[in-house]
């Protein structure tokens, strides 16, 4: 019997409930595994004893990332571990933009400001700042020019809390044909789906969002399936990916951009695609097999 450990985090005002945990953990028991979900920094955790742990929805990883990369290391050491320690430290810091742009991926122009940078912000786009670790619309906020020194002082913010800050343009694209996320798991597309706006207007960067805004089932076009499949072949090293989701929306020319490669914890959404949850199963069981 396989033992399999689903990588969740604890509950906490800023952290969104799983709602796919409990349905995927019964879906593996009834396959034959033993499934549980674990905390990632519950250190009273055994890893060395599953076969398999993946990681699902560690949610509050990206204010702690250099302690959640460690921790992907230290038990990718012990099991084996979904998606690997390697992916994980690339793809928690969003700098790993500017290696897709390097390997001739589409993705939407990114500008980095580290603490200490000189925070030379755009005086002619509406714009958009983050964290370069961040998760479901944390700390980001939309501006135009005229908020010059709002955004300043969201900047410092997160310069102050040790983060460095992204810029990249409003793509407007977003407010007419949305976001597109498309999720692969074992190597093949499983679904997709298409979410709406999160950065309203003069909504204050340190203000909860609503992290997937009418989110509804999608079918990919073939522009959209060629994009996200070259991202996924430029993560270096081409490591072994159990499961990943390529989040796109249209640039300016109306053509589509990558705005995240989520390679760490993406929601899988399986509560919108039920039909999903068998190969999701079938694929854990046979990465637990390896």
């Amino acid at each position: 019997m396989p033992r399999i450990a689903l990588v969740t985090c604890r509950p906490g005002p800023e952290v969104a409930e799983d709602r796919d945990l409990p349905g995927l953990v019964r879906a593996l028991e009834e396959a034959g595994a033993e499934a549980s979900a674990e905390v990632w920094d519950d250190g009273a955790v055994d890893w060395a004893r599953f076969d398999l742990v993946v990681i699902r929805s560690t949610w509050d990883y990206s204010w702690r990332a250099a302690e959640f990369t460690a921790w992907a290391e230290r038990c990718g050491a012990l099991t084996r571990l979904a998606n690997p320690a390697d992916v994980v430290r690339w793809n928690t810091d969003k700098r790993y933009l500017g290696d897709l742009a390097a390997a001739g991926v589409p993705v939407v122009d990114t500008r980095y400001l580290a603490p200490g940078d000189a925070l030379g912000l755009p005086d002619d786009h509406e714009y958009v700042v983050k964290p370069a670790s961040g998760a479901g619309a944390r700390f980001a906020a939309r501006y135009t020019p005229r908020e010059h020194d709002t955004a300043v002082r969201h900047v410092r913010r997160m310069h102050a809390e040790g983060f460095t800050a992204m810029v990249q343009p409003y793509v407007h694209g977003i407010d007419t044909a949305g976001e597109r996320a498309l999720q692969y798991f074992g190597g093949k597309l499983l679904h997709a789906s298409r979410k709406g706006p999160v950065l309203a207007p003069g909504t204050p960067y340190d203000r909860r969002k609503v992290a997937h805004p009418g989110l509804t089932d999608w079918t990919p076009t073939p522009e959209e399936s060629a994009v996200a499949g070259k991202a996924l072949a430029s993560v270096p090293g081409g490591p072994e990916l159990l499961y990943a989701r390529v989040d796109l929306v249209d640039g300016e020319d109306g053509r589509p951009r990558v705005m995240e490669l989520e390679l760490v914890e993406p929601n899988l959404f399986l509560w919108l695609h039920p039909e999903s949850v068998p190969r999701v199963v079938e694929g854990i069981l046979e990465a637990a097999a390896r």
